[in-house]
Parts: structure tokens; C-alpha cells; sequence
């Protein structure tokens, strides 16, 4: 199993990334880690911050991709950055690639280098809603404009998701709308709840957003802007909440006595709530994994992604997802065979 880290990829690079490499390298005993980056930087990180590099190997390069690039900068203007070297590694036989760099240019990127499965419209971004029944988000940033026929393509490969990855027996599909009436909502979401309609999906109709973290489904569908925003949304709240409840136990003595009693509880809420204990958002719909890790990623959400990968690539996953996209042709939307026909 050879897993590919862009090591100059997120705000936090080349430190959290080379020591999340190793931690993952660690715990993972059975898994190659390959760091693809500026060899200088990555071994001066190591040295100052005392990272174990015994298990690690790099391949070289000084370019890399920074937010301000185009979208497009994988396959023109930057072919030798650490994402572009890393995409072709997996294109060419690697298991996995993870980066915590631009989502613009790791998902335009991955469709071009890597490439999408046959018949799927457009990869998609899933996140993972860290709630008690946990939620599958997609897209969650790469596609603001969709078709109806994107939608449906992504419940069906979120479903395969979260039962092959996450142990859902039957997956329950959402559509993100503004009511629950099949009626709501924009053209494309109305069309979309017709085709999921009609589909032999697991379909539990329109969900508004304030059903989100009270279990509505496993899946839930929407556009990338939309789903981007919700997903910054969650993040920011759950944020607030934890912030307001420090706030409430550090009041006075009685509340800070009243926290050393809740301490374990809230540390165990708090963790429960965090998305990185996920790793990262993998691309649904690609040939090989392809994982995207949060911007800002520490060491620890890095490892989680590593894991997130192995157990990825491990799956089938990506099998049963060319299956269930060829085996799914709604009624109205067009035949899988020429979803690609557009690009």
C-alpha cells in the first residue's frame, strides 16, 4: 500500500504534514509513505522539530501550488508542483493521494490526471458532518453548478460510500432544499427530486437545513456553493458552542467547579465534533482515492487522512461506485453512458 502526501500543500506545510507522515508511518507499519515536496525544506522541518523521517520517503520537487493559482495549474502552468507529481503517482499505480491544498486545483487536478470513472458526470466532494448519526455531505465545495443528473450520480456513490466505509446497511438520501415539499426548491433540485424519486435508492425527500444534526439522513445532495456554505456554517457554530461553553464554566468558582465534573464529557463532545478525527473529504467518483484535508490541518487530522486513505484504497469501494453509477440511469436523466459527453 504506497500512499502520496503533498507535503507543500495547506497552511500549516511542509511541519504538520511531514509530522502527521510520520506519525502515520508509525501507525501504519504496513503502508509506504511518500512525501512529495522541497527535499530541503521537508528535511530542515524534520531536523528542527525532531520528526522521525526513518520511515518516510521523498520525492523532490520546489514547486508548488499556492491558493492564488488557477484552478487549472496541475495540468498547465505548474506540471512539476508536489500536487501535480503527486496525482500522477497515483495515475500511475500508487494507491492514494492526500493534499491539503487548493480544492480548486486538487479538483480540477484529480478529473484530469487521475480521471473520473466511466459514466460519472463530475467527482464531488463528501464530507463527513461529525454528528451523532453521522452525515455524508456532498458536494461540500467542488461543483457550485450543477445538473440534475449530478445529484443523482452523487447520492448513488455516497450511498456505496457510507455502506462500504461507514457500515450503513441501507443509506437514507437527502436533497438539501428550502421545504419538504417535492416542489421546493430551485428547477435543478426539483428534477433531481424527481429522478431520486423514481430511483431505487433508500430516498427520504427533501431535507431543510435546520433537520441537518438531528439524524435527517446519511446522505445528503446539494451544489458545491450551497454545500460549502453549510459545511463553513456547521464549523463556525460548533465553534461558537464549544467557545460559549468555556465562557460559561470559567465564570466564576462555582461553574469552573461544575466543569472539573463535566471535564471528561466535554473533552468526549468535543471530540465527537471533530471533523478531522475523519481525515479529510475523499473525491467520489474518481479511478483512484484522492483525498482532500482540511486547509489548516495539524498533524493528527494529516494521520487521520492517511488512515482515511489506506482504509479507501482497501475497500472496493471505488468498484462498487463504477457499478452502481452504471446500474443507474433515472428516469428522464440521461443514460450513464453519456454523462461524459460534456467535457
Amino acid at each position: 500500500m504506497k500512499i502520496i502526501l503533498d507535503a507543500m500543500g495547506g497552511d500549516n506545510a511542509p511541519r504538520e504534514i511531514v509530522r502527521g507522515a510520520s506519525e502515520a508511518a508509525a501507525a501504519y507499519k504496513d503502508a509506504e509513505i511518500v512525501l512529495v515536496g522541497d527535499a530541503k525544506k521537508i528535511n530542515e522541518t524534520a531536523e528542527e522539530n525532531r520528526i522521525d523521517m526513518s520511515r518516510l520517503t521523498i520525492i523532490h520537487t520546489e514547486v508548488a501550488i499556492t491558493m492564488d493559482d488557477p484552478a487549472i495549474s496541475c495540468v498547465r502552468g505548474k506540471p512539476d508542483s508536489s500536487m501535480a507529481i503527486g496525482l500522477k503517482l497515483v495515475r500511475d499505480g500508487a494507491d492514494a493521494f492526500v493534499s491539503a491544498g487548493s480544492t480548486a486545483a486538487l479538483h480540477a487536478g484529480s478529473t484530469l490526471i487521475v480521471r473520473k470513472l466511466p459514466g460519472v458526470a463530475r467527482s464531488a466532494i463528501a464530507t463527513i458532518l461529525p454528528f451523532p448519526r453521522p452525515l455524508l455531505l456532498m458536494d461540500s465545495g467542488a461543483n457550485p453548478v450543477v445538473q440534475p443528473e449530478y445529484l443523482a450520480q452523487w447520492a448513488v456513490m455516497g450511498s456505496v460510500y457510507m455502506k462500504k466505509l461507514m457500515d450503513v446497511e441501507s443509506p437514507e438520501v437527502g436533497l438539501l432544499s428550502n421545504g419538504t415539499e417535492e416542489h421546493k426548491g430551485t428547477a435543478v433540485g426539483v428534477d433531481a427530486y424527481r429522478m431520486l424519486s423514481e430511483s431505487s435508492l433508500n430516498f427520504a425527500g427533501n431535507i431543510e437545513s435546520r433537520e441537518i444534526p438531528f439524524g435527517a439522513c446519511d446522505v445528503l445532495v446539494t451544489d458545491g456553493f450551497t454545500g460549502n456554505v453549510v459545511l463553513k456554517l456547521v464549523e463556525g457554530m460548533g465553534k461558537f458552542m464549544f467557545a460559549a461553553l468555556k465562557q460559561m464554566y470559567t465564570k466564576n468558582a462555582a461553574t469552573k467547579m461544575s466543569f472539573l465534573v463535566m471535564k471528561d464529557q466535554l473533552k468526549a463532545m468535543k471530540k465527537a465534533f471533530d471533523a478531522s478525527e475523519y481525515g479529510g473529504a475523499p473525491f467520489l467518483g474518481l479511478n483512484k482515492p484522492v483525498i482532500k484535508a482540511h486547509g489548516n490541518s495539524d498533524a493528527a487530522a494529516i494521520k487521520n487522512a492517511v488512515r482515511q486513505a489506506i482504509k479507501y484504497a482497501e475497500s472496493g469501494v471505488t468498484a462498487e461506485i463504477a457499478e452502481g453509477v452504471k446500474a443507474f440511469a433515472p428516469s428522464g436523466g440521461r443514460p450513464y453512458e453519456e454523462a461524459n459527453k460534456d467535457e
